[in-house]
């Protein structure tokens, strides 16, 4: 051992300790393992330094004649079990988290809180020459005191020990607690963080999460199940009613096909009938998104039924009118018309049906018609790599070929019914004038043709593929070396 640390002991064994602390707040968080070897080989060497003087952990502090070398010795013993511990927890710590991850954090500081206490007394017992029974039996009348005065906290740190034993859910898992819904943020001694879909944090206690009804919606990790639920008028016929929910279902792609969605009739009172639709989706983002668009497509296919959404305000007495005249007050492109030129319009269209599976029109025709779809689902096929797959769905109010109407362009995608539909055509000889007359709804019928045609290109194209930068290893591998 090097003559300064020899003649200096006590000062280089406190610099020890100085320089862990400085190191361990130096070397960043990302290198876990650097900061863990730089901890063992400081604590190596301050143990070192103290056995070689005679600074025994496991004996009394020497330097008796001395008072001021014995009580630094003896600061200087204690500290040594205390850096023990502190050293064993930190590698148990790292072992831990490589096995169980962050789960088992509040394990870990059960452990390191364990740690810590032996090396308390065995610091007292050894070091102090301390009756070790006497400061048990005290230790113990403390402890009792001290749990009665803690009693919930206690509660909740055995809750926390529990609900990480048993994982009901974990770091960023989305749950619901007593109805209080948020992700989950950390789980620590006393509660249980959320955070809301507000953004606001949502502190649980974990004695009352122990207790409470927990609902994960992460579980299974690839199916999330959503809800939308609509009153309708007792006097709609219930059949009409779960058909024309059923073809909403169908017509919203993100739905998983298994488990399948369903529609369900829930309760009836004099003032309307409540339905539900239920189904899954595979991520948790989609879920509102698939809420908002699954209520559309039920308000769409039920106006398309003749059957409305129930509300306070609603006009029980509409006017008597023909499918097609109906059709074009729901449509955002023809609603601009003025009455008389919807009646005159709707006179000219012609209704077509078509069963599940028929082909309503192939790619590469040039339309001379325009379809407005009534009732149904339409499913959109483009092609890519030589293969089939479904681009989008289609239903109640939307129009097909105004490709060919426009510009004389063939049609991009296959349209075929996905289930039975119902719709209107409009033969290009009638439509061209009107749209010429009518710039408005030409120029909606442009904005609407440009969309599909780029989203049909972005949906078909292959990405570009981005070069990998091979480096020194990659090269010696490609050449077997």
């Amino acid at each position: 051992m090097p003559s300064f640390i020899a003649d200096h002991p006590m000062f280089c064994a406190l610099a020890l300790i100085f320089i862990d602390i400085a190191v361990w707040r130096l070397i960043s968080a990302n290198l876990a393992n650097w900061k863990l070897a730089a901890r063992l080989v400081i604590f190596a060497i301050f143990s070192a330094v103290l056995f070689n003087d005679g600074m025994n952990p496991m004996q009394a502090a020497p330097y008796a004649d001395n008072t001021a070398l014995h009580l630094a010795a003896t600061a200087l013993q204690i500290g040594w079990w205390l850096f023990a511990a502190r050293t064993l927890t930190v590698l148990i710590g790292a072992v831990m988290m490589q096995r169980v991850g962050h789960t088992g954090r509040l394990l870990q500081d059960i452990v390191g809180a364990v740690i810590f206490l032996i090396a308390i007394i065995a610091a007292m017992a050894y070091v102090l020459d301390l009756p070790v029974k006497g400061v048990l039996a005290t230790s113990g009348a403390v402890a009792i005191i001290v749990g009665l005065a803690l009693q919930s906290t206690l509660s909740d740190v055995f809750s926390g020990i529990v609900l990480n034993t048993t994982k009901p859910y974990q770091i960023d898992d989305w749950i619901s607690i007593d109805g209080t819904e948020g992700r989950v943020t950390d789980i620590d001694w006393r509660a249980t963080r959320l955070q809301t879909s507000q953004g606001s944090m949502a502190v649980i206690p974990n004695s009352l999460a122990a207790k409470a009804k927990i609902i994960n919606f992460s579980r299974p990790a690839d199916m999330f199940g959503l809800a939308v639920s609509l009153q309708i008028s007792p006097h709609a016929r219930p059949q009409v009613v779960i058909e024309a929910l059923e073809r909403a279902m169908q017509g919203c792609r993100p739905l998983l096909a298994k488990p399948a969605p369903s529609v369900a009739f829930k309760t009836s009172a004099s003032g309307g009938v409540e339905y539900e639709i239920s189904g899954f989706v595979p991520a948790m983002g989609l879920k509102r998104e698939v809420r908002n668009q699954l209520y559309d497509l039920a308000f769409r296919h039920l106006q398309a039924a003749g059957v409305g959404i129930l509300s306070a305000t609603e006009n029980t007495t509409a006017p008597a009118m023909s499918g097609a005249r109906a059709l074009l007050e729901r449509s955002s492109i023809f609603s601009t018309l003025r009455q008389e030129e919807k009646e005159t319009f709707s006179q000219n269209m012609t209704l077509h049906t078509y069963r599940a599976g028929d082909m309503i029109l192939p790619a590469g025709e040039v339309s001379d018609h325009l379809f407005i779809v009534e009732s149904g689902v339409v499913s959109v096929m483009l092609i890519k790599g030589g293969h089939k797959f479904e681009a989008g769905r289609m239903g109640p109010g939307e129009v097909i070929g105004e490709a060919g109407i426009l510009s004389d362009q063939a049609t991009l995608a296959d349209f075929t019914a996905k289930t039975f539909c119902t719709l209107y055509r409009i033969e290009k000889e009638y439509l061209k004038p009107c749209l010429d007359a009518r710039h408005d709804i030409s120029e909606a019928m442009k904005a609407l043709l440009d969309f599909r045609v780029h989203a049909a290109q972005a949906l078909t194209q292959d990405a570009p593929v981005v070069p990998v930068k091979k480096g020194f290893m990659q090269w010696l591998r490609s050449r077997g070396l």
